[in-house]
């Protein structure tokens, strides 16, 4: 037990900064407390995150607020359907005097990208945004960059106004550790936004609280967070669970499930449930803090079978029963 009060302690110690930066956050976001618990995980895992979301409910603020508190590089790419590959990473300039070329960087260069409405682009410019993502580097004719550390697409995309929208292919959305589905506020948090926001000129100072160097050694105490064997082989069991419902006693899925979560949802749920336990201040993980995490790491990895559209029946709904049924340790 004294391996786990060590990490505890150590825990607590590289994690003051998380209260000072939900502070920061709340001076301009009311309420989304799962919004921003979310992009804490992202930022301390290492992840990507899609954020889903009708217009007007700060998905964009966020990513901003939470750049402007972090001592980072941030960048907003405002995707559109015009918009090329060389416009996100860059591209070669000819120099007529001498006959050379020189790199032009791109927006990708950045700590935090925030892609805005990601499904208006074409295929070739989320290809190269997956890239980077994936490889954490650019190549930009001959020669490949590495990108900075911490590096985070923050993407946000509109579940409405399809037109003119190219959706994200099943490989492509799978690159992203968490989606985030944001709903409307409360009565009390409307309220709240029509007091702090009904005025013309509002401007809010914003304080960086953290630098990329507090982030890249929380992420290293994150990676030492504790998981028991168990909670280890319930996350096996959760995942396996929707490739293979019939193991579980789940029959009446197997008709609602065209392919179940891919070895990366195992990988980014340990992860994401180690970074979720720091952020509550713990060094170690409890199954609470895998179910809390988990439908953000499964909901856009359970494809459904038109069966289950048809019966109206959602990614969420087969988490949910797979959550009821399976036994927590």
């Amino acid at each position: 037990m004294e391996g786990i009060t060590a990490i505890n302690e150590k825990v607590k110690k590289e994690s003051s900064f998380v209260e000072a930066l939900r502070m920061e956050l709340g001076k301009v976001i009311v309420g989304q407390r799962y919004l921003i618990e979310r992009l804490l995980v992202g930022l301390l895992a290492n992840g990507h995150i899609l954020i889903e979301g009708v217009p007007g409910l700060a998905k964009t603020m966020s990513v901003r607020v939470l750049s402007r508190a972090i001592k980072t590089k941030f960048q907003r790419v405002q995707f559109t359907p015009d918009l090329l590959p060389a416009d996100l990473i860059g591209t070669l300039v000819y120099n007529p005097k001498d006959g050379s070329f020189t790199t032009k960087k791109g927006p990708i260069f950045a700590n935090i990208i925030l892609a805005d409405e990601i499904n208006r682009a074409p295929a070739k410019v989320q290809s190269a945004l997956l890239e980077a993502m994936q490889e954490r580097q650019v190549t930009i004719g001959d020669n490949t960059f590495r990108l900075e550390e911490p590096f985070l697409v923050l993407a946000t995309q509109n579940p409405i106004e399809q037109e003119g929208t190219y959706p994200l292919p099943e490989a492509q959305i799978d690159r992203f550790m968490l989606k985030i589905n944001v709903n409307y506020p409360n009565k009390e948090e409307e309220y709240k936004i029509l007091k702090q926001m009904a005025v013309t000129d509002k401007k809010i100072e914003v304080n960086p609280v953290v630098g990329p160097e507090e982030i890249i050694r929380a992420r290293k105490v994150v990676d030492e967070v504790y998981m028991d064997e168990k909670i280890e082989k319930y996350i096996i069991d959760i995942v396996f669970a929707t490739r293979e419902p019939k193991n579980y006693k789940l029959e009446e899925l197997t008709n609602l499930i065209q392919y179940g979560a891919s070895p990366r949802a195992s990988i980014y749920l340990t992860i994401a449930a180690k970074a979720y336990a720091f952020i509550q201040g713990r060094g170690y993980v409890t199954p609470q803090d895998v179910k809390s995490i988990a439908p953000d790491v499964l909901r856009h990895r359970i494809i459904v079978t038109y069966e289950a559209e048809a019966e109206e029946k959602t990614a969420e709904d087969i988490i949910k029963k797979i959550f009821d049924e399976i036994e927590v340790p």
